[in-house]
C-alpha cells in the first residue's frame, strides 16, 4: 500500500511505531523495520552515548529504515542531532515542535523531519517552518494528550496544512488503518499496540496489567506531572491524586534527581530544560518540578516491571487488546484486514 508516507520515508507499509520512552528501544524498533513498518528510537531516555550505540545496533541488524525521537527543549538536543545526521538516519521525530532552525540543520542533512502535533495551529507553524510531515495525536492516545479526539482532529489538520499527515490515538487494526486514510491520513503511528507485542522488552507484568484492562481502566489525570496525562488507572494513580502539593513536589526533586543519574544530565542543564519547558507548554514551575518525576515512575513500570510503584501510559485501545503479536505478525494482520476491509466497501 504505497502512500505519501510511504514515499517520504522509504517503508513499504503506512504504519509508525511512536518512539516510547523506556519502551522504543533497539529491540523493538529493529523488529518494526524488518517488518516493512517506520520503527522510531526513544532517545529522550537515553544518554547521548547510549543514543549512539542504539542507532549503531538497530543499524547492524537491518538495512530498513528507521527514525528518532527527541526533544526539542533539551539541552542536549543539538548533540542528538548531530548523531542523527553522522548516523545516517531516515527520519527524526518530535514530541515538541523544533525550532526553525533545528528543521532546517535536518533538512539540510538529508532527514525527514516528523513533528508531533496536537492542535491544527501547532501543525501549521511546523509546516510553514519546512517540516516534512506531521504527527496529529488525538485525545484517545497515551501519554500526554489533549481533549479533542481523533476523527475530529485529523481532518483539522489535513485541511490545514499541504504535508503528509499521520493519524495517532485509537488505532490498532486494519479497519483504523481503513478509516484514518479515509479522513485523508497518509497512515498511523501507533503506541501502545507495539508496547504489547512480543518484541517489546516491557515485563510480563506489565504487558498483563495491561491486557486486563477495559476500556474503562485507562484514564486522564492531571496528576502525575500536572498535564493531562492518559495512562492505566492503578493503586498509584489514585495515591498520586489523592497527595498534597509539598509531599508531590519533595517526591519529584527525588525522581529528578535519580534521572540525572541515569542519563547523565548535570543540574543546570536540567534547570535549562525546565526553563525551555516553561516557555513551549507555558507551565508553571510547580509543573515543570512535577514533570522531572515522570521519567522514573514510567522507568518502574516499563523496565523494571513493577505495576505497584509505576506509572503505565496508555492509550484507549488497551482496553481491547486481547493478544501480544509479534511486529511482524501485527502488521502483516493490520495491512491484510486493511485491504479486505478497501475490497469490502460499498461500491467498490
Amino acid at each position: 500500500m504505497e502512500t505519501a508516507l510511504t514515499r517520504l520515508t522509504g517503508v513499504r507499509h503506512p504504519i509508525v511505531q511512536t518512539g516510547m520512552g523506556w519502551v522504543a528501544g533497539p529491540r523493538l524498533v529493529t523488529a518494526t523495520a524488518r517488518a516493512g513498518a517506520l520503527g522510531i528510537l526513544a532517545s529522550a531516555t537515553m544518554s547521548v552515548p547510549e543514543l549512539r550505540r542504539a542507532v549503531r545496533e538497530v543499524r547492524s541488524r537491518t538495512d530498513a529504515p528507521f527514525g528518532v525521537n527527541l526533544r526539542a527543549d533539551a539541552a542536549d538536543a543539538r548533540d542528538r542531532v548531530r548523531i542523527i545526521v553522522e548516523e545516517g538516519v531516515r527520519v527524526a521525530s518530535f514530541a515538541l515542535a523544533p525550532s526553525r532552525e533545528l528543521i532546517a540543520e535536518l533538512k539540510d542533512a538529508g532527514v525527514v523531519v516528523i513533528p508531533s502535533v496536537g492542535a491544527r495551529r501547532h501543525a501549521e507553524k511546523v509546516a510553514a517552518w519546512g517540516a516534512d510531515a506531521v504527527v496529529v495525536q488525538g485525545s484517545e492516545g497515551g501519554g500526554h494528550t489533549g481533549e479533542v479526539a481523533t476523527s475530529v482532529l485529523l481532518p483539522q489538520v489535513v485541511d490545514a496544512v499541504p504535508l503528509p499527515v499521520i493519524a495517532a490515538g485509537g488505532f490498532r487494526d486494519g479497519r483504523g488503518l481503513v478509516a484514518a486514510l479515509a479522513l485523508g491520513a497518509a497512515g498511523v503511528a501507533m503506541g501502545t499496540r507495539f508496547l504489547l507485542t512480543s518484541d517489546s522488552t516491557v515485563p510480563a507484568p506489565v504487558k498483563a496489567r495491561y491486557l486486563a484492562a477495559g476500556v474503562r481502566d485507562v484514564t486522564v489525570t492531571t496528576a502525575v506531572d500536572g498535564l493531562p496525562h492518559r495512562m492505566l488507572r492503578t493503586d498509584l494513580v489514585r495515591s498520586l491524586e489523592a497527595r498534597g502539593g509539598l509531599r508531590a513536589l519533595l517526591g519529584a526533586v527525588r525522581h529528578a534527581a535519580a534521572f540525572r543519574g541515569l542519563s547523565g544530565t548535570s543540574w543546570p542543564a536540567l534547570v535549562r530544560e525546565g526553563r525551555a519547558l516553561r516557555r513551549g507548554r507555558e507551565l508553571t514551575w510547580r509543573q515543570v518540578l512535577l514533570a522531572a518525576r515522570t521519567p522514573m515512575l514510567l522507568r518502574a513500570a516499563m523496565v523494571e516491571g513493577r505495576t505497584d510503584l509505576g506509572v503505565m501510559a496508555s492509550g484507549q485501545v488497551a482496553g481491547v487488546i486481547e493478544d501480544l503479536p509479534s511486529c511482524a505478525e501485527l502488521i502483516a494482520s493490520i495491512m491484510t484486514e486493511a485491504e479486505r476491509v478497501i475490497r469490502e466497501l460499498p461500491g467498490r
